[in-house]
């Protein structure tokens, strides 16, 4: 017997020392103490001065480290996320590592003409029922922003086209507090009530703050709501470096940090223990083009630097993948395999952006079909392999010998389903097979694909008294957003 021996094979990847670890977290706390972040709400900054903030110029706030450390601590660890029939879906905590969709895509590439053009409603709903037969994917988005419903409804017409086409939990942005309200009134009637949302989240919010170091009034007021109702919420910064941020990593990652500290310490000072998922965008920007660059070097080494922080603070963590290229090509190939590999070994929780292309700008469903495929292939390098007596096989080599051949052995119909990973899109014909079948392209099979699961695909469909109640939230929220806008 080996004592202490590890049978488990695992990659592991991480890119911070301990060390480095509490030099960026101090460097963090001193920006939060001596230059201070902006907070654009009266009530907040009242409640931070009250726990032991100081403040100048009216909303200039200056945190201490023990309040920061102190809300680092009541941050709750783990998060359990359900599906919309009350079943756990997502276990956020420690490297357990969740892949989703992305959101407000405002152009979507159609599948039958392969026209790029404005995304709509329908393209939300095709996203979700694509994403909701891919087993792969673990929560949906809205993937598109739909140019054809009025604006101060939009992300709620979302939601509701979302929760009607898959069961799966729902990741989602609002424009503000008040249609976050909506949204969450909506998710509540779907699961019955306000206490088994909080009991049993099916929805996650994100939101950011706007670097350089400003919290605005909408941010603070859709953290608090979030709060209030113990809905689990990102809260992540997302800035470009020499743009809002310095342009060197450390110096970015380090203000990201205190961003992200900041909003930590507004949420928890609301309501203690509240549910939140930590991170930031930390991107680089294409000096020629001014692009942010969605699938950079820089972008994900500082991905990798808040994993490595928040699982040392050990909070759950927000992560992206995607890609700048603009269709369905050899790049977006390349940085979606990428992206999707690093955050993987980077042990995030939460990983949305599926499918994205275009610096995030753009969507095409047969991504997601794509996307589904790698995150197969990635899930299996990340189980690794079992190194035991039986996997070594030593007796199954000695039995089969030199010039011997082991398809008809138990041992490898045993294993061969566990050990082994199936594409079920990729190519793995020989070239002459694969020309008899008309030397298809995997750009190809994919659209075939996503097309096959919207003509065929059957949703678990939302109960007909629920999707009439969710009609009613959306007229009235229709009349009252409305008003709202007029005494604007």
């Amino acid at each position: 017997m080996k004592t202490g021996f590890k049978s488990q094979c695992l990659p592991s990847y991480r890119i911070l020392s301990d060390e480095q670890i509490q030099e960026l977290h101090r460097a963090s706390l001193k920006i939060l103490e001596t230059v201070g972040v902006r907070v654009s709400d009266g009530e907040a900054v009242e409640m931070l001065r009250a726990a032991g903030c100081r403040v100048k110029d009216e909303d200039i706030v200056s945190f201490p480290k023990w309040l920061v450390e102190e809300c680092i601590r009541s941050t709750p660890s783990a998060i359990t996320i359900f599906n919309r029939k009350g079943e756990e879906a997502m276990r956020l905590e420690g490297r357990n590592i969740y892949f989703g969709m992305g959101t407000d895509l405002i152009h979507t590439y159609d599948l039958r003409t392969g026209e790029l053009r404005p995304s709509v409603l329908q393209d939300v709903v095709n996203a979700a029922i694509v994403a909701d037969a891919c087993p792969e994917i673990d929560f949906i988005a809205s993937f598109a922003l739909p140019n054809d419903v009025p604006t101060n409804t939009m992300y709620i017409e979302c939601v509701r086209a979302m929760l009607q086409s898959s069961t799966k939990p729902i990741f989602t942005t609002a424009g503000g507090a008040e249609d976050l309200a909506v949204i969450l009134a909506m998710a509540e009637t779907v699961v019955g009530g306000e206490v088994a949302l909080r009991e049993k989240p099916m929805l996650i919010h994100y939101s950011e703050p706007t670097p350089p170091l400003t919290h605005s009034y909408g941010a603070i007021q859709k953290l608090f709501l979030c709060a209030d109702k113990g809905v689990p919420i990102t809260y992540v910064p997302g800035g470009t470096l020499g743009g809002t941020m310095p342009v060197t990593l450390a110096g970015g990652v380090a203000q990201a940090n205190a961003e992200m500290l900041s909003g930590l310490v507004l949420h928890q000072l609301r309501r203690k223990g509240a549910p939140i998922i930590a991170g930031w965008a930390v991107v680089g920007m294409d000096m020629r083009t001014a692009v942010f660059c969605y699938a950079s070097p820089e972008f994900r080494l500082t991905n990798s630097v808040f994993s490595d922080l928040y699982h040392y603070y050990g909070i759950p963590i927000w992560s992206t993948v995607g890609s700048d290229a603009n269709a369905l090509d050899q790049q977006a190939g390349i940085e979606h395999a990428m992206t999707t590999l690093l955050s993987a070994l980077d042990g995030a929780n939460l990983i949305h952006d599926v499918g994205y292309l275009g610096q995030g700008l753009i969507g095409n469903p047969a991504m997601l079909v794509m996307g589904n495929e790698i995150i197969g292939y990635v899930k299996r390098f990340m189980r690794g392999f079992e190194m035991s007596d039986e996997t070594l096989a030593l007796d199954v080599i000695q039995k089969v010998g030199p010039g011997g051949d082991y398809l008809s052995e138990d041992h490898t119909y045993k294993f061969w389903r566990q050990e082994l990973w199936h594409p079920k899109l990729m190519n793995r014909d020989t070239p002459d097979v694969w020309k008899q079948k008309g030397s298809i392209t995997y750009g190809e099979v994919v659209t075939r694909k996503a097309l096959d699961i919207l003509e065929t695909h059957q949703p678990e469909p939302l109960a007909g008294e629920l999707q009439n109640e969710l009609a009613r939230l959306v007229q009235r929220a229709e009349m009252d957003l409305a008003s709202e806008y007029f005494r604007a």
